[in-house]
């Protein structure tokens, strides 16, 4: 039987999440939100993507309470697009497939090396090997040997210096 277009006919939960976060820009989306890229300017800057795409990913976001719009000037108006705790929650899945794809598809080595800042230890497998899960505000990330500097995407350029890999949840 044929999946059709969606997965939205699909009794399947990863079938549901992959209608969410499973297309080609959304996980890039995420992963740049994770190291504090906010803003829909930045977004654009950085993923060199087509603006009506990036539009209507963050609306999908937005409507699915992964990220939250928060209003940061009134005139003009501007807002930014922070991560809610759902979105959080997304940050082990993204993990993992970054991990995987260091593993299996980079030559040069890894592009980030992920630390656990509360007690030092290297991220394996999206995990800390000495206290187990973590949060993505404890985790530090630098550029690694694989890391390719001379690009200027969101993470290559925040991560010139090592950096938590987001703020502490703003509570309002």
């Amino acid at each position: 039987m044929a999946l059709g277009t969606d997965y939205s006919g699909q009794d399947c939960s990863l079938a549901r999440a992959l209608e969410l976060v499973g297309e080609r820009w959304t996980p890039l989306i995420l992963r740049d939100a994770f190291v504090g890229v906010r803003r829909y300017r930045d977004f654009l800057a950085h993923l060199d993507i087509p603006r009506a795409v990036l539009a209507a990913r963050l609306q999908a976001l937005v409507d699915a309470g992964v990220m939250t719009k928060v209003r940061y000037q009134d005139a003009p108006p501007r807002d930014e697009y922070v991560l809610t705790a759902k979105g959080r929650e997304l940050w082990p899945a993204l993990h993992l497939l970054s991990q995987w794809g260091e593993r299996h598809l980079s030559e040069l080595g890894p592009r980030r090396v992920y630390t656990h800042l509360p007690c030092g230890s290297r991220l394996e497998a999206g995990r800390c090997p000495s206290c187990g899960t973590v949060r993505p505000e404890d985790v530090e990330v630098r550029l690694g040997p694989g890391a390719v500097t001379s690009r200027t995407d969101a993470v290559s350029v925040a991560l010139r210096e090592p950096r938590r890999l987001l703020e502490p949840l703003r509570t309002s």
